[in-house]
């Protein structure tokens, strides 16, 4: 069984009367990007808050690495490193002094470790220039150096592209899996940028006033969604033959969608043709993950 680093149950969060977050339960495992999708309002900030320890849970519980947060809150955080929207930096400071200044406050933070996590995070070649004139990527990476000081187990990054360019992106994405796959990391990314999601997540959490709605890994959420894209005619008439074995619904342009299925949409095409109808069309089609998020969420914006 893979390491479980962050375990969430139960969780629930109560502001006034009113009842922001209604119970998640989910658990990340060592080495896994794990995406954190929600619409407005739907609770994932005030849930990070309450994981990286910002704001105390009204109940349930969180274990970082085995430690319980309200009952060894010292202990947990130590295995925990996050970026919570931006990072805080001295602009003024070099990156070096920067990080020689967060290091002060942990225990035993040594220049040789200081030195590893530069070149992990491929500062080396401007680590001693000032903030001030870095770029927004490399001042995210030099974020991420300042999180990875304390060497935890579980990284929290909210929203770690915004505002970067498209190089900058892929980059930052190409970093992200680094971190999990040869550090043995476990990386909780939210993002608002639901492709980027798609492309650098293992699994995904959605969720969606205040519940978790679907944990599971990218490539079984859109298995689910598969569909076969049909153009038949005549269109009355193929549409009822389909819908004597499948739903079926109307696309644009005139077309029809039905779930695909691998033991069956080759029969529906024979019987449609033994039938007479002409098939001009059949495209299976794999959705994105924005396709399924709209379809849980119903239609929320994402924040």
């Amino acid at each position: 069984m893979s390491e479980i680093t962050l375990s969430v149950k139960g969780l629930k969060k109560r502001i006034g009367k009113k009842e922001i977050i209604k119970g998640l339960d989910f658990e990340l495992k060592r080495g896994e990007v794990f995406g954190f999708l929600g619409p407005n309002g739907a609770g994932k900030t005030t849930t990070i808050r309450m994981l990286v320890g910002l704001i105390r849970p009204t109940s349930g519980t969180i274990e970082i690495c085995g430690y319980n947060v309200e009952k060894d809150f010292t202990k947990a955080m130590t295995q925990m490193g996050c970026i919570v929207e931006n990072p805080e930096l001295y602009s003024y400071l070099t990156g070096w002094e920067n990080l020689e200044h967060f290091a002060r406050m942990l225990p035993n933070v040594e220049p040789s470790y200081i030195d590893e996590v530069v070149k992990l995070v491929r500062l080396e070649e401007r680590i001693h220039d000032p903030v001030k004139t870095y770029s927004l990527g490399m001042r995210q990476r030099l974020g991420i150096a300042q999180a990875l000081l304390g060497k935890p187990k579980v990284l929290i990054l909210d929203e770690p592209t915004n505002g970067l360019d498209p190089m900058g992106i892929r980059e930052m994405r190409s970093f992200i899996r680094f971190l999990a796959e040869e550090e043995g990391l476990t990386v909780l990314v939210s993002s608002h940028l639901l492709s980027e999601i798609q492309l650098m997540c293992d699994r995904v959490a959605i969720i969606s006033r205040g519940t978790v709605i679907k944990v599971d890994t990218v490539d079984s959420l859109l298995a689910l969604q598969e569909r076969v894209i049909w153009r038949i005619e005549p269109h009355k008439e193929g549409k009822e033959i389909l819908m004597g074995h499948t739903s079926v619904t109307d696309g644009a342009d005139g077309t029809l969608i039905t779930p695909y299925s691998e033991s069956e949409t080759s029969t529906w095409n024979k019987e449609l043709v033994d039938h007479g109808i002409l098939v001009k069309e059949m495209n299976r089609k794999l959705p994105a993950l924005e396709d399924l998020f709209l379809e849980l969420t119903g239609g929320e914006s994402i924040d």
